[in-house]
């Protein structure tokens, strides 16, 4: 019998993580908008689908624990406690933005929330979370590193090297695979010899759990206790969350190899409206109520465009500042 999520998390607790995926969605489809329009250029990855996965392992967080992504990380930034409206900057190249226009799209950082970054380089956060991890565990700060990464990540050296030094080092980490079956457009079963990406730990002698990512109390549940594991013994752990992106791999990603049923069946499962039943089902909100955190969080988004809209160009001078730390 599924346990009822008052016997979980606090009621307000409930409420904030469906706006946090509500917010989450709005602000990635209104970034489809923004780019169709010639406002956002270059690369544009969205999260539509994975919004669970962000939002139950930020929940599951302390909120001085380090957090690394790979380039699909808006979510995770906003999750974070970024304002939505400097990460819209960022997204049009303005100076407002969350790295002043420089950063775009696949760079957000912000160390003043931790968030250490995303990373267009396929695997370049794995060294940096290690590198992170070493330093807390050096300075006994008593933090860990939260380090998401996509299955495509785990058939790089980074993974490996990095997973090895974690556990030769018994450092703080806790890497978070969100696995949506598809490195870009090739299947996890065609270029991986062992699919299930948290079974290969067992090669460096690290434990690790699968958790079905499309639900958001799963996610949380599992990186809460992930996280505390990890906190007590100074030792790595993964964490491989089965979940699905609902649009291509990029905005230049028509998705033609997977088929219209796999899409639809996956939609069926959106965490969104799931957590959204539960939550009227145990009298946790009304329907009104969220309809209501929709139509703000269409609030908070529009209102993000227009900052961005309004915002100012970075200056040409600019390109020499904030070249060095």
């Amino acid at each position: 019998m599924e346990e009822k999520l008052r016997a979980i998390l606090p009621d307000a607790e409930l409420i904030r993580m469906y706006e946090q995926m509500v917010l989450s969605r709005e602000f990635e489809e209104s970034c489809a908008e923004q780019y169709t329009k010639g406002h956002i250029t270059g690369f544009l990855h969205l999260y539509s689908g994975q919004e669970a996965v962000a939002v139950g392992a930020t929940a599951g967080l302390h909120r001085d624990d380090y957090i690394l992504s790979a380039y699909r990380e808006h979510a995770q930034a906003i999750v974070r406690g970024a304002e939505p409206r400097r990460v819209m900057a960022e997204l049009f190249g303005k100076r407002t933005g969350i790295c002043k226009g420089k950063g775009g799209s696949m760079h957000l950082f912000d160390p003043n929330l931790s968030f250490m970054g995303g990373y267009a380089i396929v695997g370049g956060q794995f060294p940096i979370a290690v590198g992170l991890a070493f330093a807390a565990k050096f300075r006994k700060e008593g933090r860990i590193v939260a380090c998401f990464f996509g299955d495509g990540a785990a058939n790089q050296g980074t993974f490996h090297e990095s997973l090895n030094w974690a556990r030769l080092w018994e450092l703080p980490v806790l890497f978070i695979c969100e696995n949506n079956s598809y490195g870009i457009g090739t299947s996890v079963a065609r270029a991986s010899a062992l699919p299930d990406i948290h079974r290969r730990t067992c090669g460096y002698d690290i434990p690790s759990e699968r958790v079905y990512g499309m639900d958001v109390i799963a996610v949380y549940e599992a990186v809460k206790w992930a996280a505390e594991w990890v906190r007590e013994h100074n030792r790595p752990f993964l964490i491989e969350a089965i979940t699905y992106r609902f649009r291509g791999h990029s905005m230049s990603d028509p998705g033609k190899y997977r088929s219209l049923a796999e899409v639809e069946l996956w939609k069926s499962r959106d965490p969104i409206p799931a957590f959204a039943n539960r939550l009227v089902e145990e009298e946790i909100a009304t329907e009104a109520q969220l309809e209501g955190i929709k139509q703000q969080a269409l609030v908070t988004v529009a209102d993000a465009v227009k900052f961005a809209e309004e915002s100012p160009w970075p200056e040409d001078s600019e390109i020499w500042e904030d070249v060095y730390a």
